[in-house]
């Protein structure tokens, strides 16, 4: 448990974040977070219009990379825990342009890290007294892992090999705030999620753009064969086991959390018309009839899964979602966003 109550949040207008922020100030009533976004395309400060007049929710504006921002932050709110979210996050978008990708989280999380080391201990493996507790939580990605065969699961042991921009720079992060625990002795955690769903995602990913070009009577493209396998975990699961690694898992760890729902791009998008079907009856019959492929993505890893047995059996995290639940909230929750915003 961190010994001060104010909390830097970075990334806190993307799509976890966004969901994360919420749940965490309603569950722990006597934290107030701040919120470091830059407000990119990922990010919309709508996402959290919900907490417009909540006193113990601050939002700033700006780069994780800037370090006087950051230690102003640090300074002026007495910063006792970080959760670091932002990051670039579109596979796509880091094929095209990496650089971007290497800027933000490797060197974004560089300067947060070491801002935090400096302001919260007087040495190597010696806190300052008032700050032994404080804890830096980084959140990353099964995507670090590569890519698996058709059996198999990523646990915390198994070998990084990123195959990817995004990818690749996640995996740098990760090994930083690892450097900055085995070196200098910070209390860190690191948690490894699989691919996340619900409210508030950016449209560009799968299952909103799946929904948004089906009701608009658009063609609903799938990579390649559509048969890229990914373990689905619904946002709101993953932000329960982000607050419980932040606040019971031991210095130094990793977890994955991850849904135990291996679906691929094929039933997930099958899965959404079947839905909007029920729900949303197309007058031209089933939505399924506008699903077409397209050209894979470069280097596009084939499945991915997560073993989350160490965080359900160490710190009684359980995902309260199966896919079918999770899915269908989804679903009626971007139904109810694409009809207001036409």
């Amino acid at each position: 448990m961190p010994a001060k109550k104010n909390i830097l949040v970075t990334g806190g207008l993307g799509f976890i974040g966004s969901n994360f922020i919420p749940c965490f100030l309603e569950k722990y009533p006597d934290y107030h977070v701040i919120n470091l976004d830059l407000v990119t395309y990922a990010g919309e400060e709508e996402n959290l219009a919900e907490l417009e007049n909540e006193e113990r929710y601050t939002f700033i504006r700006g780069d994780i990379r800037d370090r006087n921002l950051v230690e102003t932050i640090f300074n002026r709110f007495d910063i006792g825990g970080v959760i670091h979210f932002a990051a670039e996050s579109h596979v796509d978008n880091s094929i095209k342009n990496p650089g971007v990708f290497v800027e933000t989280n490797v060197n974004g999380t560089f300067t947060l890290i070491d801002v935090a080391y400096k302001y919260w201990m007087q040495q190597p493996f010696t806190c300052k007294t008032e700050y032994e507790g404080c804890r830096f939580h980084h959140i990353s990605t099964d995507e670090v892992y590569g890519t698996l065969g058709e059996t198999g699961l990523f646990t915390e042991e198994t070998p990084y090999a990123p195959n990817s921009p995004y990818s690749a720079s996640k995996a740098a992060s990760d090994m930083i705030v690892r450097s900055y625990h085995h070196t200098y002795g910070m209390n860190t955690v690191i948690t490894n999620c699989s691919n996340n769903y619900g409210p508030k995602q950016h449209d560009e990913k799968l299952i909103p753009t799946v929904i948004r070009r089906a009701l608009r009577g658009e063609a609903i493209p799938i990579y390649g064969d559509g048969g890229n396998i990914r373990d689905w975990l619904f946002v709101k699961d993953h932000c329960t086991g982000i607050a419980l690694a932040f606040h019971k898992g031991q210095a130094g760890e990793v977890y994955n959390i991850g849904g135990k729902n291996e679906w691929d791009n094929n039933y997930i998008a099958r899965t959404i018309c079947d839905i909007l079907d029920e729900v949303c009856p197309a007058p031209a019959g089933s939505y399924k009839k506008q699903i077409t492929y397209v050209e894979d993505r470069a280097g596009h890893d084939r499945r991915y899964a997560i073993d989350a047995a160490k965080i359900e059996n160490q710190l009684g995290w359980k995902a309260e979602e199966n896919f079918e639940s999770g899915i269908r909230k989804t679903v009626e929750w971007y139904i109810k966003k694409y009809k207001e915003n036409g």
